[in-house]
């Protein structure tokens, strides 16, 4: 079964509109490979900019938007938060969901995460669903459970059919912004798992849902990574935030055709 392949960037608490400019003129010459797709995900004040600029460029239709986060709440007096319709209005097509840093820093919890989740699919949204294990988990050889209890919560509130409409993003919390990588045997081995999981529920999903790798990913190691069987792209921080490098990493996704 055919699974899109995804290189999306995160550019988190980053950029600036003339990082907009210069992501969108570099990304309208990108030649990707059949079934590969690019989602840049900016900070909110820049999303409307970002499609504005990439329709400007003429960029391929394969190149959208995401955001990096999005409330459970449809609208209110819930000050400093942005709401789907919100992330509609800027043409807005994935939201990140669940990322480490959300639930570590803002302790948001999983089952806090699958709200939002159900709730960006309500609206069309794709979500891009980050789980990941700490140093200490992994060390301890609680890397699979730790997993399963991320990706539980969100099965029971949505149902395992709409995972057809989810991205997973596999991002070990000790890779992020760290330097250390995952090896591509250790990363594939997770996904594997991930898959499985899955796949004990519904096999049909688990085949068509796309389970990208994130964590320190760059120009020199993406290749590897990418060519693994069950990774189908990578979720990228800081390589994203360097266009050219950036263009590297989307152009070492093949795709499944």
């Amino acid at each position: 079964m055919k699974r899109q392949t995804i290189v999306a960037a995160n550019w988190k608490m980053n950029g600036s509109f003339g990082l907009v400019t210069e992501m969108s003129q570099g990304l309208a010459d990108l030649q990707l490979a059949n079934d590969v797709s690019v989602v840049v995900c900016p900070s909110a004040p820049f999303l409307a900019a970002l499609t504005d600029a990439l329709e400007h460029e003429k960029a391929s239709e394969h190149i959208s938007v995401g955001a990096q986060n999005v409330s459970e709440f449809e609208q209110g007096a819930y000050t400093g938060e942005i709401s789907t319709s919100m992330l509609q209005a800027c043409k807005v097509q994935y939201v990140i969901l669940g990322h480490s840093e959300r639930r570590s820093i803002f302790k948001e919890t999983s089952t806090q995460v699958a709200h939002k989740v159900k709730t960006a699919l309500d609206a069309g949204l794709v979500p891009i669903l980050c789980i990941g294990e700490s140093e200490a988990q992994r060390t301890a050889e609680q890397t699979e459970t730790v997993l399963a209890a991320q990706l539980q919560p969100v099965i029971d509130e949505v149902g395992i059919e709409r995972f057809s409409h989810i991205v997973i993003a596999y991002e070990p919390v000790w890779a992020i912004g760290t330097g250390k990588t995952a090896s591509p045997d250790m990363a594939q081995a997770t996904h594997q798992f991930i898959r499985k999981f899955l796949a004990d529920i519904d096999k049909d999903i688990a085949a068509k849902t796309p389970v990208l790798y994130g964590g320190s990913v760059n120009a020199k190691n993406c290749e590897a990574l990418f060519s693994q069987t069950d990774i189908d792209g990578g979720l990228i921080g800081g390589a994203s935030l360097k266009v050219d490098e950036f263009k590297v990493i989307c152009s070492a996704a093949k795709g499944n055709s």
